[in-house]
């Protein structure tokens, strides 16, 4: 996952994007294969939830998530999770700057 996190004027502006195939049923099954995609995303900064969300078939390939929260400094770790449907997870995170 690639993140870029930056501070204005208090607000911290987020941009992520999860590398995923994300493989709706209707793909999958055309493709043979067994649907997979991200069902939900986490993003903590110093052990403070800043975005819980809940996802389902309608995002794009490798999605891109952009938000906004306050209640940050410059130098502060964001870490941002996904969890597939498959139960597959990845954990990435950056320096807000």
């Amino acid at each position: 996952m690639e993140i870029k996190a930056k501070l204005k004027d208090g607000i911290v502006s987020v941009k992520a994007m999860a590398k995923h195939p994300m493989l709706t049923y209707d793909v999958a099954a055309k493709q043979g294969l067994e649907a997979n995609f991200i069902t939900h995303m986490t993003a903590t900064v110093n052990n403070k939830v800043v975005l819980d969300m809940s996802t389902s078939q309608f995002l794009s390939k490798n999605p891109i998530v952009k938000f906004t929260f306050k209640g940050a400094a410059v130098g502060d770790k964001i870490v941002m999770t996904w969890v597939d449907l498959k139960g597959d997870t990845e954990t990435s995170e950056s320096i807000i700057k």
